[in-house]
């Protein structure tokens, strides 16, 4: 992985992970900056957390001078929107997103409230509190191309990742063998509180807690792994890169049920498990 420079503002932190490539977590979730800021052309992938909104501003403006072109989403769980719509406007610029995320994004349908009895940790005890319902961007969303192009980052490809939600994407470049997974596959125990502080980097599933379609996320996970990435931004914990990457995800993809799927929940049927 290249050069790291981190940027600490209270529980927000900027990793550069690649040339033209950020993390910026918003305290427990990940917020992708792609483009050269020589260039000023670059996109925002996932919004974050709510409170955050201002720091985001400021942090684009510090790294670009400019606002991105476009917002990308990965999916629209609560902790991936916060503020999408308002610094859409503020900006004004489009929100992409898969048309099967579309509901969940015009105020449609909600979706599925949290599990709490997966996961064993106080971040999944709580999941019921977690907010679920939909939001509704109005004209500023709009389709991802079919194609696969990503508006506003010609080298990104996007591929449909579902399982953790419906239209959930991730993003992968070939030049560099570069991924941002969203929350198809992350880098921390996101169920465990302790473990999201201490933000040490071990390859998951997506969160349990909020994963209703288990069949699917391990069929997104094999499909990923098969890329095999260099690095990779995840929605939750540290980006990894190299061996560590390559073998945890392959690991994953491999054993999936054991080490992703929980024994039990609301989502889970044991009659599906592969």
């Amino acid at each position: 992985m290249s050069e790291k420079d981190m940027l600490h503002t209270g529980t927000m932190d900027t990793t550069r992970v690649l040339e033209d490539l950020w993390c910026v977590r918003t305290l427990m979730v990940n917020v992708g900056f792609a483009g050269r800021p020589d260039r000023g052309d670059w996109i925002m992938i996932d919004t974050g957390l709510g409170p955050f909104r201002n720091a985001l501003i400021g942090e684009a403006d510090r790294l670009f001078g400019r606002p991105p072109q476009a917002i990308v989403l990965t999916h629209g769980h609560f902790d991936h929107v916060g503020n999408v719509k308002e610094l859409a406007d503020l900006w004004g610029i489009p929100v992409y997103a898969h048309v099967l995320e579309f509901p969940y994004l015009t105020g449609l349908e909600d979706y599925p409230e949290g599990d709490p009895t997966v996961g064993g940790g106080l971040m999944a005890g709580v999941a019921p509190a977690y907010p679920n319902r939909a939001i509704d961007l109005k004209d500023r969303l709009l389709p991802l191309p079919e194609d696969g192009r990503v508006p506003g980052a010609p080298e990104w490809r996007w591929i449909p990742t579902p399982g953790h939600s419906p239209g959930h994407v991730s993003l992968f470049r070939e030049r560099d063998k570069a991924m941002l997974a969203g929350d198809a596959f992350i880098t921390v125990k996101q169920e465990s509180a302790l473990a999201v502080m201490k933000q040490e980097r071990e390859l998951h599933g997506p969160p349990m807690y909020f994963t209703p379609d288990w069949e699917h996320a391990k069929e997104s996970v094999r499909k990923l792994a098969a890329l095999f990435p260099e690095v990779a931004l995840t929605g939750h914990g540290q980006p990894m890169s190299g061996r560590d990457l390559q073998f945890g995800l392959n690991r994953l993809a491999e054993h999936f049920d054991e080490l992703a799927v929980p024994e039990q929940g609301r989502y889970v049927n044991d009659n599906e498990k592969a």
